[in-house]
């Protein structure tokens, strides 16, 4: 009934879409696109089949990226709105590129393999001089399929869509009887007025500071030089940048970027750069986006490359595809999010080339996430550019003079052999020991003892996390992510103990640095910041399948190039599933898949497992983990949340490192908690110090006196103890020597044996 009820709907769509302009999906971000008039039907069939990671809370108020962060704050009226795309459906049972090859040739669809994705025949194809669709369109190959989720890209008419949607195209497409269909039959969600309100200031926002901003090679010469002095770019000349169409925004003295898309190629959006001196005297730079970083999927430089182009350099920033394009005339991109994260979205436009050179950089984070991106693209067709003092990264190599071209033909192949020799390492060896800040991680802005022992936050790593009941181990850890994901780290959140929601409350005070509760006026403007974090959530509760688990991270690191998940815990995530079977034996089997995943997805792993029952007044040990010892050997560090229960002063609880894999430096440190912001803080040195100073000079001179008689008293005591115990053996020596000598004269067998005592007392 629901697949004639479709039919119906697809009919009504077509006329519709003679009558007025549809919205297409290109036209904003989607999790999933629906068919109109399918969706309810769809979802009875398809209910409590999908598993969802959801983004943090999504805001109402739009705020321009530059504004102060302590800028002017007001509250009217807060109008709440749920947005629809902040859930990314995902499958309990994941598609896999042999299904869809099954399906499409079930259909009779010509497609041929791609790197990343399938090419199919594109039959969203509407003839122009009629409504009719037009049976031209199945020899272009212009459909794309992403091997690994099955989402579409029709780059002909930009309609994309989930893998179910392209599903039903087909049916409604073969039951009518039709060789194409019409793009219009796929259409957005309806939008709310807010949202609605919030894409039209976005777009009238983009066009408002590229209306105002003036091209860079126009304006005067010498403040056009102070501006490239500035972002360094001296060597970029000016043809460069009217090729690029780089422009200056006056008013924030900001380089801008445009983003140009669709199919009439017309603005959708703009990355502003601006530059800023830090208290060191050192330049840091900050990008701001419209739309906001999530949605703005621009490959800088894409509208210059050419259709029979087949080699293609991809870099991290968009001065540094100045520098490429204008040393070696390659085509040449910029990643929209730099090296944090490849969304997948982009992979179709990337098909075209059977020769990819990443030069992402030049630091270690530059050259793991080429490693990492090289994965998505296809190993065999990228090389890669390895940082070093001779290669840096391509801005920084054109103004030492070096030659880009001949950097870019010594770039290495991204995919290796299982087996290598020491000369293939060679330079990785060279390369750690080199830059051994770099090696160790991201380091915690918010616990310095944490970067004193552990050095930092490494990708492929798994740690485990442990403390008593009630210690505050999720508040704990939800620190130590967020400190870790403000500072660009993308982040997976699995609480399989307290809903997310609650979660993100926490979390949230504790980005603020205050209780909200208080400061409800300023719940948007904090909310807004936090949104932009890379920030994710699973919706898992409870008892759960580890293998559901493991592909939904999965899943997420192919979508957002996760690079830390927390569990939060393993024993709620376990549940009384296996009460017939050794429950050690299935914890150690999902510990040893949590290992095989951090090292094969080049993501750290936290995992927080509860501690054994122990008596209140000891101190947990690696011994301690509930489980066999299996968690600790597998585990790169072990982090230990120790509390002294019976103890109610400052300062009772304290963080233990009882291991670190990377270079075996262990300690403990002292951990505060406050209360009114949720956070945890060293104490405050001296404390103790402090109360001896404030006593006064005579009790502190009593003090030693006392001190000195008690050290005089035990010295003598020590001492007759030990004169009385060097009397004893010299009696007992002569009375041995006199046994011996009465029994001198008699025969060896008659002579009497001395007691155990003299024996002892005669041995010592």
């Amino acid at each position: 009934m629901w697949r004639s009820l479709f039919l119906k709907g697809a009919t009504c769509l077509l006329h519709a879409a003679a009558r007025g302009p549809p919205v297409l999906l290109h036209q904003k971000r989607l999790s999933s696109s629906h068919v109109v008039l399918l969706s309810k039907s769809r979802a009875l069939l398809t209910k409590n089949h999908a598993l969802q990671l959801e983004v943090s809370s999504q805001c109402t108020q739009y705020k321009p990226p530059w504004v102060p962060l302590y800028g002017p704050m007001y509250v009217s009226v807060r109008t709440y709105k749920k947005d629809t795309k902040s859930i990314v459906d995902f499958p309990v049972n994941p598609i896999t590129v042999t299904d869809i090859k099954q399906y499409l040739r079930s259909k009779d669809i010509p497609f041929h393999d791609g790197y990343s994705c399938l090419h199919a025949s594109n039959f969203f194809v509407v003839d122009s001089a009629s409504d009719l669709p037009a049976g031209s369109g199945r020899e272009n190959f212009s459909l794309f399929i992403d091997k690994t989720t099955g989402q579409f890209l029709c780059k002909d008419s930009l309609v994309e869509g989930s893998w179910e949607d392209l599903q039903d195209c087909l049916e409604v497409m073969q039951k009518e009887g039709q060789t194409s269909l019409s793009p219009h039959v796929l259409m957005d969600y309806p939008e709310s007025l807010e949202e609605q309100e919030e894409r039209e200031s976005e777009l009238r926002e983009v066009q408002r500071i590229w209306s105002s901003s003036v091209p860079l090679w126009d304006i005067h010469e010498e403040e056009a030089q102070l501006i490239k002095t500035m972002f360094q770019i001296n060597k970029i000349s000016n043809a460069t940048l009217k090729k690029f169409g780089v422009r200056l925004f006056k008013p924030t003295k900001c380089l801008v970027f445009p983003w140009f898309g669709g199919p009439d190629s017309s603005l959708k959006g703009v990355k502003l750069l601006s530059a800023q001196s830090t208290d060191g005297g050192k330049v840091a730079y900050t990008e701001a986006t419209i739309p906001k970083s999530s949605t703005y999927h621009n490959l800088f430089g894409l509208p210059l490359v050419g259709r029979m182009d087949s080699e293609m350099v991809l870099t991290g920033s968009e001065v540094d595809t100045l520098a490429v394009s204008q040393a070696t005339g390659l085509p040449t991109v910029a990643l929209p999010r730099g090296v944090s994260c490849l969304p997948p979205a982009l992979l179709p436009y990337l098909e075209q080339f059977k020769r990819v050179t990443l030069w992402l950089g030049g630091d270690m984070r530059s050259w793991e996430a080429s490693k990492i991106f090289s994965r998505k693209l296809g190993l065999k067709r990228c090389s890669l550019v390895r940082p070093g003092e001779y290669q840096p990264c391509p801005l920084e190599a054109l103004a030492q003079g070096k030659n880009l071209s001949r950097i870019i033909k010594g770039s290495i192949s991204a995919a290796h052999k299982s087996i290598v020799s020491f000369k293939q390492l060679r330079e990785d060896v060279y390369g750690e020991l080199a830059n051994t800040e770099q090696v160790a991680g991201v380091k915690w802005s918010r616990f310095s003892e944490l970067n004193r022992i552990l050095k930092g936050h490494r990708k492929g790593e798994l740690t485990v996390f442990t403390g008593p009941t009630g210690s505050g181990k999720t508040t704990f850890i939800s620190e130590f992510a967020l400190d870790l994901c403000m500072q660009g780290v993308n982040t997976l959140w699995g609480s399989f103990e307290i809903n997310n929601v609650r979660l993100a409350k926490i979390m949230l005070t504790q980005f603020a640095m205050q209780r909200l509760e208080e400061n409800l006026e300023q719940y948007d403007y904090w909310a807004d910041k936090f949104e932009d974090l890379p920030l994710y959530f699973m919706t898992f509760h409870g008892q759960q399948n580890i293998k559901a688990v493991l592909d939904t991270m999965q899943h997420a690191v192919y979508l957002y190039d996760i690079s830390h998940v927390i569990i939060d815990n393993l024993q709620f995530m376990m549940g009384q599933e296996h009460l017939s079977v050794d429950k050690f034996a299935v914890q150690d089997h999902i510990i040893a898949a949590f290992r095989k995943f951090a090292t094969n997805s080049s993501c750290h792993v936290t995992l927080i497992i509860h501690p054994r029952k122990e008596e209140d007044d000891r101190e947990l040990q690696t011994a301690s983990i509930f489980g066999s010892a299996k968690a600790s050997q597998e585990a790169d560090n072990v982090l230990i949340l120790q509390e002294k229960k019976l103890v109610t002063c400052p300062g009772r609880r304290s963080l233990q490192v009882a291991k670190n894999r990377f270079d075996g430096d262990v300690g403990i440190f002292p951990l505060e908690f406050l209360k009114t912001s949720l956070t945890f803080a060293a104490p405050l040195k001296g404390k103790q110090k402090l109360r001896k100073v404030s006593k006064s000079e005579e009790e502190v001179k009593a003090e030693q006196d006392t001190v000195k008689k008690e050290d005089l008293s035990v010295k003598k005591e020590k001492a007759t103890k030990v004169e009385k115990q060097l009397e004893k053996p010299v009696k007992a020596t002569k009375t041995a020597r006199t046994v011996k000598a009465s029994t001198a004269g008699k025969n060896t067998a008659d002579v009497k044996k001395p007691s155990q005592n003299e024996e002892d007392v005669a041995h010592s």
